[in-house]
């Protein structure tokens, strides 16, 4: 089945981080990403890519900071001082997050900014991820966006979802584990906006400086990889 790419707003972004639906929606995600094992994904990419130990790592589109500390805990332990960067709109990283990193070697640091502004000013890093964001962004931001972060980072990996049929099926299924309507909505929202193909790759700047891999992992799941040559 051809499906086009399809963006439109997702009720989490619209909801008030502190309500009662937004945070059922929040621990509902952490299952889904469990479920689609999105960052085990990730951190096997940065295994592959860039063997030797990261010190600065980011995540743009953070949220609540758990995807990032499943990723971290995948990660061979960082050499001190070692910092993973949590970059959101709004400042919902819990302090039991923060000492989880701390116990594995990492201090955390909290941006809470726009992405665009944030990458306008941020220093660079050894590694920069995203997870269930990039297809936030229609292609014309989603180009500036990727060019801000290939000015910052020599290695950059996304996992994203995967718009197919399936992944369309099992998004409107999740009703079945307990999810509320806010994630009901956007998982579907999320996969007509996801990414085949070389989408990704195709709005990457300057690609013949860059190693770019892009494919499906599992049945949900999109992964890009890039990183400089």
């Amino acid at each position: 089945m051809e499906m086009g790419r399809v963006v439109e707003r997702e009720w989490l972004d619209e909801l008030p981080a502190d309500d009662p639906r937004a945070r059922r929606s929040r621990g509902d995600l952490r299952r889904v990403n469990a479920l689609m094992a999105n960052a085990r994904i990730v951190a096997e990419e940065l295994v592959r890519v860039a063997p030797q130990a990261l010190a600065t790592m980011a995540e743009i589109g953070a949220g609540d900071g758990a995807f990032a500390l499943r990723v971290a805990a995948r990660l061979p332990a960082p050499q001190a001082p070692a910092t993973f960067t949590l970059v959101d709109r709004q400042a919902i990283v819990g302090t039991q997050t923060r000492e989880a990193f701390a116990r594995r070697g990492w201090a955390p640091q909290l941006a809470t900014a726009d992405v665009f502004d944030w990458l306008e000013t941020a220093p660079a890093f050894d590694a920069i991820v995203a997870n269930l964001f990039l297809h936030h962004f229609d292609d014309a931001a989603l180009a500036r966006l990727l060019a801000g972060v290939a000015a910052r980072t020599r290695c950059f990996v996304a996992c994203e979802p995967r718009r197919s049929a399936v992944a369309l099926t099992g998004s409107r299924l999740l009703g079945l584990i307990g999810c509320n309507d806010v994630t009901r909505h956007d998982a579907v929202a999320s996969v007509r906006a996801g990414f085949d193909g070389d989408e990704l790759s195709r709005l990457w700047p300057d690609r013949s400086a860059w190693i770019l891999e892009e494919r499906a992992r599992g049945l949900f799941s999109h992964a890009f990889v890039a990183r400089r040559r």
